[in-house]
């Protein structure tokens, strides 16, 4: 799969995930074999470029090629600003939202919302397209509701302004992340489109992403939610889908390893502070489904500095990684 000059290689995208596909996240995804990382969702609104929210966000010093960043927004000069401003800030590939369910999004008529006005993503897609000299990709949904899927029609606009690769989210905006995802107006779109199609929604295996591409004749998969303290699974996708081969969950110990690594680097990232309050989701994602990880939860959250933390952190998963039970401190 190619998206312009790059060739994504392996097929396996991590998904953009407003607080959770920040720099740090991208760079583990990368790392353990995610062949392309898309960047949090960026404001097309110049007042805020110049946060330190946004500013971790346009970091992209040291990353590998290629970059993807995705800006969101409603107006088509704006948007068409924002694509320039972070390509000069070290994007390689601009991603427009038309994907992302939340209320406070879609209220301001960004994201999924947009797919209620052709017309106007039309001009945003064109604007943007032309205003970078580097490949432009969308990511939308089935539609706003059951009764109006119409990623068909989106997707025709979309391919004839230029759009290099098209994402879809196997869901409409009313189901935001409930019921199951479905692959057939994927397939239909994928049949539809010569550019790449990439299928999104309930990926959470090496045999479900199998399973997609081959339901959807689709060019590559994204995987969001699943790899939320499992940046391993992208990696894991990649070499069945091109092995045949399942590997084992990572023990406890590896998790350990790839877990403390991730937290030296949040706290690396974004000052100590921001780092310790900023990891305490992903140590949630990490622990669910293993021994007492309410008790470890409840403990760890109250960590208030960094060595603190990492700590309680390598204490708990030794425990695990030695088969006996962690030795908690009380939580109150």
């Amino acid at each position: 799969m190619r998206i312009g000059p790059y060739a994504i290689e392996p097929k396996v995208i991590l998904a953009p995930m407003a607080g959770v596909t920040d720099k740090p996240f991208r760079l583990l995804c990368k790392r353990l074999g995610a062949g392309l990382a898309v960047s949090e969702m960026t404001t097309s609104d110049p007042r805020f470029w110049h946060t330190a929210k946004s500013l971790h966000r346009m970091d992209h010093v040291g990353e590998p090629d290629p970059v993807s960043v995705q800006i969101a927004g409603t107006v088509p000069e704006v948007m068409a600003e924002a694509a320039r401003f972070n390509v000069d800030h070290g994007a390689q590939i601009i991603d427009i939202n038309m994907g992302c369910p939340a209320k406070k999004v879609c209220n301001a008529w960004a994201g999924s919302a947009l797919m209620r006005e052709p017309a106007l993503v039309a001009r945003i897609v064109e604007a943007v397209v032309q205003a970078v000299d580097v490949p432009v990709t969308l990511k939308i949904r089935t539609g706003w509701d059951a009764d109006h899927k119409n990623a068909p029609e989106i997707a025709r606009i979309a391919e004839a302004a230029g759009i290099a690769a098209l994402a879809i989210h196997g869901r409409t905006r009313d189901q935001q992340y409930t019921g199951t995802a479905e692959y057939d107006t994927i397939a239909a779109v994928k049949a539809m489109l010569a550019i790449p199609v990439v299928a999104n929604g309930d990926i959470d295996s090496p045999r479900k992403a199998a399973f997609v591409l081959e339901r959807t004749g689709c060019d590559a998969v994204m995987i969001g939610r699943a790899a939320q303290g499992r940046p391993w699974l992208p990696g894991h996708v990649a070499h069945y889908l091109a092995t045949g081969e399942e590997l084992p969950e990572p023990s406890p110990a590896a998790v350990r390893d790839i877990l403390l690594g991730h937290l030296h680097a949040l706290h690396a990232f974004y000052g100590e502070e921001a780092g310790v309050r900023i990891a305490r989701k992903h140590l949630g994602w990490y622990a669910k489904d293993r021994p007492e990880n309410a008790a470890f939860r409840a403990v760890v959250n109250r960590a208030q500095t960094a060595d603190e933390q990492l700590r309680l952190t390598r204490d708990y998963f030794d425990a695990l990684a030695a088969g006996v039970a962690p030795g908690l401190p009380a939580a109150a």
